[in-house]
């Protein structure tokens, strides 16, 4: 683990070397967040073929209701139907969770190599590094104790709030403008019946998007560049993606 992360030490610091003639002394922070997009851009055929399972999903909604209506009294073979159905149509329901799953790992190594005061038996240089005179291994608590909220530092955390809250509000705002144009497809588990309390929940996943704010203010800056960024992509990434999607399928696409 200790090679590992030393390496990965490494590769952030060779993408800061890289762009120190672009950023100064924001170089690092400018590594982060190319590093993120370098992470987006990997898991995006992931986030494609997501998008795709989704619109089948709501595709094969009547078909499975059919199903429910001619087999209501067997179970069983209610739920084999609709697996043949989802085989057939090559239908994963789990596809829409890969890309974010994929993404946790890159945000627990930033979280870990920012948190470390030593790599490798050696000292962290990459926690001398700061944001705007902001420490990309502090936290909002320590810009805080900086000067406040409107102090130098903690001016760069208040943009980055900025952020997130006008994304949020975006996701947000999309999602129940889906919700408003159409009935919303029930959540349903494979034998096609509906999941219990995940019409609630589909409901409430567009306002998730806020609780990033937390996220932002509890762990190091580095990892915060790292959520915002992500978060950022994630918005424009499902507006474009899931633009042509279903009339009263939207909801289910917010949340995938």
């Amino acid at each position: 683990m200790s090679a590992f992360m030393s390496a990965f030490a490494s590769l952030v610091g060779s993408l800061a070397d890289l762009l120190q003639p672009l950023f100064q002394t924001a170089s690092t922070a400018a590594a982060i967040i190319l590093f993120t997009a370098l992470v987006r851009l990997a898991v995006h055929p992931l986030s494609r073929a997501a998008a795709r399972g989704q619109k089948a999903r709501c595709r094969l909604q009547p078909r499975i209701a059919e199903l429910r209506r001619k087999h209501g009294e067997n179970p069983e073979r209610m739920q084999k139907a609709i697996m043949e159905l989802h085989a057939a149509e090559k239908v994963s329901p789990l596809s829409g969770c890969l890309p974010s799953l994929l993404q946790m790992p890159a945000f627990f190594l930033l979280y870990h190599l920012f948190s470390s005061s030593s790599i490798g038996g050696e000292p962290n240089a990459l926690l001398r590094h700061d944001l705007l005179g902001a420490p990309l291994g502090g936290r909002w608590h320590d810009a805080l104790a900086h000067g406040g909220v409107f102090g130098g530092q903690g001016w760069v955390y208040l943009g980055l709030f900025v952020i997130v809250a006008a994304v949020a509000t975006f996701s947000y705002g999309r999602a129940k403008r889906q919700l408003a144009a159409g009935p919303m497809t029930p959540a349903a588990g494979p034998d096609g019946q509906a999941v219990p309390g995940m019409g609630a929940m589909t409901k409430l996943m567009p306002l998730l998007s806020f609780f990033t704010l937390i996220t932002v203010a509890v762990v190091p800056l580095a990892a915060a560049l790292y959520v915002v960024t992500t978060t950022t992509w994630t918005a424009v990434e499902r507006a474009w993606l899931y633009r042509d999607m279903p009339v009263g399928g939207g909801a289910l696409a917010a949340s995938a």
